[in-house]
């Protein structure tokens, strides 16, 4: 099966789809507008869909680029024998997107769960590109000193039941989607974000990002996770606009507060009527606090 953006109209989708094709597979991204660009980067089981409100809003007065990782979204779903579903590859995947578009200087960055990694693994790659940080409910580091790995990602990550419960039924997808947000998402809306993992070969990814969550030496991405923390320090100094929905259960106030002492200069708003998916909830107040963030910070 292929989802088909037909079904969401231009109202919730109205962008022209290009495609980066690269060792046998396409990997979809939006790339709206002109200026200064903003790099924004979704996380899991999301797709640029998340960022459709943004797009809109700053493609008037800035170039915005807004990838679908492989197996998400748009993007082409590979199988294991075709594709590493590794933090690694990703921050690959998006520093290869990125130069076939020539993005590679004044770079606003917007990261949302494990958009956090992937994009701060881009920035630590190539500070000099990055102008300014735009931090939604995410993460670029480990568990905060005594936080707990959340029970419901420990089934999803570690157990075969959590594993075909999502194959078989999009069960993170369609949780995500139900739970994500401070008041229910309208059905077009809930279809939009659910509707690319419409099968069992199209929720491949959300199964390996949970399963990629690195918990220990010895796991593929726990290096590169560690490389990326390592260099968070030197953007310090980096113009950072932090927007936190408070009723996220997964990222919630630990993390919050762990990128307030990494970032102490950033400009911090959290929203006790916002879950994870925040640009449902107070996508308007966010617009407008990054407006304001923009103007200060030219």
């Amino acid at each position: 099966m292929v989802f088909n953006t037909k079904s969401l109209g231009n109202r919730l989708y109205p962008f022209q789809s290009h495609y980066f094709q690269h060792q046998g597979f396409r990997q979809h991204f939006v790339d709206e507008g002109n200026g200064e660009p903003i790099v924004m980067v979704h996380g899991n089981p999301s797709w640029s869909f998340m960022y459709r409100k943004l797009i809109l809003a700053f493609r008037e007065t800035h170039r915005v680029i807004a990838p679908d990782h492989v197996g998400c979204g748009l993007s082409d779903k590979p199988g294991d024998d075709l594709y590493p579903y590794t933090l690694q590859r990703r921050i690959d995947d998006l520093e290869n997107v990125l130069a076939f578009r020539q993005i590679d200087r004044e770079i606003t960055l917007v990261v949302h769960d494990w958009g956090g990694p992937i994009g701060f693994g881009y920035a630590v790659r190539h500070p000099d590109r990055i102008k300014r940080l735009v931090i939604f409910n995410t993460a670029a580091f480990g568990l905060p000193p005594g936080k707990p790995f959340p029970w419901p990602l420990w089934l999803f990550r570690n157990s075969r039941l959590g594993e075909w419960f999502n194959r078989t039924a999009n069960a993170f997808a369609q949780i995500t989607a139900r739970t994500g947000t401070g008041k229910p998402m309208s059905r077009e809306v809930f279809e939009g974000f659910v509707g690319p993992y419409d099968s069992w070969e199209n929720r491949i990814a959300t199964v390996r990002f949970v399963q990629d969550i690195p918990l220990a030496p010895g796991h593929p991405s726990f290096a590169p996770l560690q490389q990326v923390e390592r260099g968070l320090d030197r953007f310090r100094k980096t113009p950072a606009l932090l927007c936190w929905g408070r009723r996220d259960f997964i990222f919630d106030r630990a993390f919050f507060m762990e990128w307030r002492r990494r970032f102490p200069r950033a400009e911090a708003h959290s929203f006790s009527q916002a879950g994870h998916y925040l640009l449902e909830d107070v996508s308007e107040r966010v617009i407008d606090l990054m407006r304001k963030f923009f103007n200060s910070n030219p």
